[in-house]
């Protein structure tokens, strides 16, 4: 891919972050094979099958390795909840350091695993549909605009990585609402941060939630996850290129593993910044088990109210820690699957 070429869509999930990258068929992260480039055309609209399984099976990998770092965030996100903290008083969790020594000591490390098999779940539906959907969206919108989708655009790639964000973020929900869930609890007593929600795995949580709370229970802070969703992928995309473009033309790198890696990290940094507080008031739109907070704008203003803006921040190092890795891991996973793909085609 040359340095014009559109930038991944890889977008956490949350972390949730997700990250995600651009389609199996037309916009990876680099192309490491000149031949299987030569074989598409820049107008033939990519393949959303193919991205929805190279993305779902690269992020499943991904999420193997970092959804440690996604249940850290998810405690220290919940800590303190509308709650000031007073002078001397100490915390269960201090920082990400010691919160994974603290759970690895009395949970092990299936509560450091813990939710994996609905994060398996998520990153399928979530990552799989945006993964699946960046591309032929972008197509369309080139199509619509009569404008040449060999070129980069960067209005284009906001559009397309934030209508499928948003679009994939509706329909991963209740998977998402559940992880959380599940990532919450804590089997330790002493290590219990906001509301405990205690399911035997995925399907007896959604069974539970919507025998308890219904419809509106298993799509409960659906709004909150399509801002945070939205905001984080049409921020990515312009985002790692520029970084990426800096890293070739100022940095003097080579386009290639090395360059993405380091753009990842780079992006990723200010990409939590915008997305830790939509994170934020996700995790505790989708924890909550009564009517704490009515709305997304509701949890802000109450979490604000109580905590200070800092508390927007919360988890910021777990949510960077998670994103970065996630990222290279979904590349490195991303150009293998595609590999084995292209052997079909």
């Amino acid at each position: 891919m040359d340095s014009s070429s559109s930038p991944p869509a890889f977008l956490p999930s949350g972390t949730t972050t997700s990250v995600a990258a651009s389609s199996l068929v037309n916009n990876t992260i680099a192309t490491t094979s000149t031949t299987s480039t030569s074989k598409i055309s820049p107008t033939k609209k990519p393949s959303a099958a193919l991205g929805f399984l190279a993305g779902g099976i690269a992020a499943c990998g991904a999420v193997t390795i970092t959804n440690p770092a996604e249940v850290i965030k998810t405690r220290l996100q919940l800590q303190g909840e509308l709650m000031r903290q007073a002078p001397g008083s100490k915390r269960i969790y201090t920082n990400s350091g010691q919160a994974f020594l603290h759970i690895a000591k009395y949970e092990g490390i299936r509560g450091l695993q813990r939710g994996l098999g609905c994060a398996y779940m998520y990153q399928i539906m979530m990552n799989g549909t945006r993964l699946g959907l960046y591309d032929p969206i972008k197509h369309t919108i080139h199509a619509a605009l009569k404008t040449d989708p060999s070129k980069n655009n960067n209005a284009v790639n906001i559009a397309a990585g934030g209508i499928g964000g948003v679009l994939s973020a509706a329909l991963a929900s209740p998977l998402f609402l559940v992880k959380t869930r599940l990532q919450s609890y804590s089997s330790h007593e002493a290590s219990r941060v906001g509301q405990q929600h205690y399911y035997r795995h995925t399907v007896d949580a959604l069974r539970h939630i919507y025998k308890t709370e219904g419809l509106r229970g298993i799509y409960r802070g659906v709004d909150a996850s399509m801002m945070r969703t939205g905001a984080g992928s049409a921020v990515q995309l312009p985002l790692y290129d520029v970084v990426k473009q800096k890293m070739i033309h100022i940095g003097g790198l080579e386009n290639g593993a090395l360059c993405h890696g380091l753009s990842s990290l780079i992006s990723g940094f200010f990409l939590c910044i915008v997305m830790n507080p939509f994170d934020i008031i996700s995790t505790r739109m989708f924890n909550q088990g009564g009517s704490l907070y009515k709305s997304p704008a509701d949890c802000l203003v109450k979490t604000i109210k109580a905590e200070g803006v800092s508390a927007l921040y919360k988890g910021f190092t777990a949510h960077y820690l998670r994103i970065g890795p996630h990222t290279i891991f979904t590349f490195v996973f991303m150009e293998q699957v595609k590999k084995v793909f292209e052997r079909f085609e």
